[in-house]
């Protein structure tokens, strides 16, 4: 493999975004690449799920191209250079890190993010709890956003006092859903579902799980035992579509002791 240094690197991105580069990247704006930045970042997640070490190492090659480009319109705008990115993240970590740069003393993993946090309100210059929610990413995915905010209002005190609370807003909140959908309100059945969902959240973060791994888990399920009754199908001469709800419950169940 031959090998080339950061520099040339972010040469070979400037060339391709030069008059005698590529069209296609030429055309490229921040906008136009939040696409592309997003799905290498869930692309490089499947490799590690995957523990695909090979995979993985191509994968954040992708995503160091997509923080060059990103630095190289910027360069071209002439309203940060790629050297200033490097810059701000190193001086952030150093800042953030007393206990290894300064003469901070931490006893342990809680003690080091009860710092940042800190550290982070001073440098965002968050005043109350108003300003820490609204700095949480609207572009962030819902349930991650929602658990955000949940920990955040959490610290400030407000929060539920056990699981069990959790539960008990649970049922409230599917009663509620539930009679709205035979009222047949549509745009309050979708707040409805909305307070199911985040509720739902709020008791994976009392539980300690992690919402977005639990959902993934249960679709990676469905997926696995779907697949099962189309091989059961297939082995018969049969179609999904041909088959009874009775006869899909029965293969189904197959599925699941399987």
């Amino acid at each position: 493999m031959s090998e080339y240094r950061f520099e040339e690197f972010m040469d070979i991105i400037r060339r391709l975004r030069s008059k005698d580069g590529c069209p296609w990247d030429r055309e490229q704006t921040h906008e136009s690449l939040k696409s592309c930045l997003l799905e290498e970042c869930y692309e490089t997640i499947e490799a590690i799920n995957n523990q695909d070490k090979e995979n993985l190492c191509e994968e954040l090659g992708d995503i160091l191209l997509q923080v060059a480009l990103h630095s190289v319109i910027a360069e071209e705008a002439q309203d940060f250079t790629v050297d200033e990115v490097i810059a701000g993240v190193s001086e952030k970590m150093i800042r953030r890190h007393p206990h290894v740069f300064g003469d901070v003393v931490v006893e342990d993993t809680e003690g080091v993010l009860k710092n940042w946090e800190e550290i982070k309100k001073t440098e965002k210059k968050s005043t109350n709890i108003t300003d820490e929610l609204l700095s949480v990413p609207k572009a962030l995915p819902a349930n991650i956003r929602a658990e955000k905010i949940q920990k955040k209002a959490a610290k400030a005190g407000m929060d539920f006092e056990g699981y069990e609370q959790v539960f008990q807003k649970v049922y409230e909140e599917l009663e509620e859903l539930k009679k709205s959908i035979e009222i047949g309100d549509k745009s309050n059945i979708q707040e409805e579902f909305g307070d199911v969902m985040f509720t739902f959240i709020n008791l994976s973060r009392f539980l300690q799980l992690n919402a977005e791994n639990s959902l993934t888990n249960a679709t990676n399920k469905f997926i696995n035992r779907f697949v099962d009754v189309f091989a059961q199908a297939v082995s018969r001469g049969q179609d999904l579509s041909e088959l009874s709800p009775a006869e899909l419950d029965v293969m189904w169940q197959g599925a699941k002791n399987r």
